[in-house]
């Protein structure tokens, strides 16, 4: 039995739409014939996500929010007692979003067909990622899938509100630069030469900043549609290009190179990975496969090779906080609990120690960047309008020399 989506006419003629369970699709247009309602399309919820996988689509998987969202409320109910399938089916029908729905109830026709949660979970791999997948795979299999659901439920809404946090903190300083330069661009545009068009006739010349305030503008009134074309083709191309694994891998170790936006990189990703493996670890993941798939959270390329790496010697014998140790880096502090927990059999206490250390660290090294970046834009942004109402006061000033 599966899921599947339909749009179906009424005697009426009017459309519906909605999700039902069958054994096929021609089981299914054969029980909404039954209902009174006439077939137009039959979709399995499985066989369209898959057709999404293969094709563009600007929403691939199912935000965080929604999954944290979710995985709170199965955790809740399995905790209560209440048997999977009809939490997957509590769950989805509370759910106001049309293809969040559509996915659980697909995962609950596999767990009612006899599949475990994990493999239901394997149909939707854009939806539900290889940690979510593994963990809940070594729920089942420890028998404590309630519990390994309370802590993957920890796990997503703690990294939704680092992602938040981050987001958050970034939105005044892009608002405040895009307002600047909007600010910037509509008095040079349209301000400027109407101000200036007095000194058109005058026979000295103009003060060297007034001119070259004029022939900014003129450039930018004059090509304006270059400008925009070539500011788009150039963040087209550096995007194109940071996609590309060289290029990409180069640009990620210079970040780790410099002094703030290193620390910050090294610092977030950091966090994401002791986190990962932390929750990977404490649900009863094999440590190489905690490793493996907590390697994939990190964006920053470096330090994801470097986790690869260490998988490799901690496969040969040697320990992870050495094998992490041998690629300088991250965090001593990360190296040390790590050291500390494999010693005394408390690794995913030292983990989330870590995580939780690193994460109040990029918070505060947050906080105080945009302590410093939100006056200096200010700053910045005076310093720019100065300068245009000095060159159009210049003239001014120097009125009679002009006029002579």
């Amino acid at each position: 039995m599966g899921a599947y989506e339909f749009v179906a006419l009424d005697q009426a003629g009017k459309e519906s739409k909605g999700l039902i369970e069958g054994d096929t699709a021609k089981h299914v247009r054969q029980i909404l014939r039954d209902r009174q309602l006439l077939p137009v399309r039959v979709i399995e919820v499985a066989q369209k996500e898959a057709r999404r996988q293969r094709t563009f689509s600007w929403r691939r998987g199912i935000s965080t929010s929604e999954l944290a969202l979710l995985t709170r409320q199965l955790a809740s109910l399995t905790q209560s007692g209440l048997p999977l399938e009809e939490a997957l089916l509590a769950v989805g029908q509370q759910n106001d979003q049309p293809r969040t729905k559509s996915i659980l109830l697909g995962v609950r026709s596999r767990v009612m067909e006899g599949h475990t949660l994990a493999d239901g979970l394997s149909e939707y791999p854009q939806a539900f990622p290889e940690l979510y997948r593994a963990t809940v795979a070594a729920g089942e299999q420890s028998g404590h899938l309630d519990v390994v659901l309370e802590r993957l439920a920890d796990y997503t809404e703690a990294r939704q509100e680092l992602r938040q946090r981050v987001t958050n903190a970034m939105v005044y300083p892009i608002a405040l630069v895009l307002m600047a330069v909007a600010i910037i661009s509509f008095m040079l545009a349209t301000v400027v030469p109407r101000i200036v068009s007095v000194f058109d006739n005058a026979a000295g010349e103009l003060p060297a900043l007034t001119r070259w305030m004029i022939a900014t503008s003129d450039f930018m009134r004059s090509q304006w549609l270059f400008i925009i074309i070539a500011l788009a083709v150039a963040v087209y191309g550096i995007w194109r290009l940071l996609r590309q694994p060289g290029p990409r891998e180069k640009y990620h170790r210079l970040l780790l190179g410099m002094p703030i936006a290193g620390r910050l990189t090294r610092g977030i990703n950091t966090a994401r990975f002791t986190r990962t493996f932390s929750i990977l670890v404490g649900s009863g993941v094999p440590i190489l496969e905690a490793l493996k798939i907590a390697a994939e959270v990190i964006e920053n390329l470096p330090m994801r090779r470097a986790v690869t790496e260490a998988s490799l010697r901690v496969r040969e014998g040697a320990s992870i906080s050495k094998s992490l140790a041998a690629s300088n880096l991250f965090p001593p502090m990360m190296i040390h609990l790590i050291a500390s927990g494999e010693t005394g059999g408390k690794l995913e206490e030292m983990l989330s120690r870590t995580a939780n250390y690193q994460e109040r660290e990029v918070d505060g090294l947050i906080a105080t960047l945009l302590g410093i970046l939100q006056p200096l834009l200010i700053v910045l942004m005076g310093a720019v309008v100065m300068t245009i109402v000095l060159a159009i006061l210049l003239p001014i000033f120097e009125i009679n020399n002009l006029i002579r």
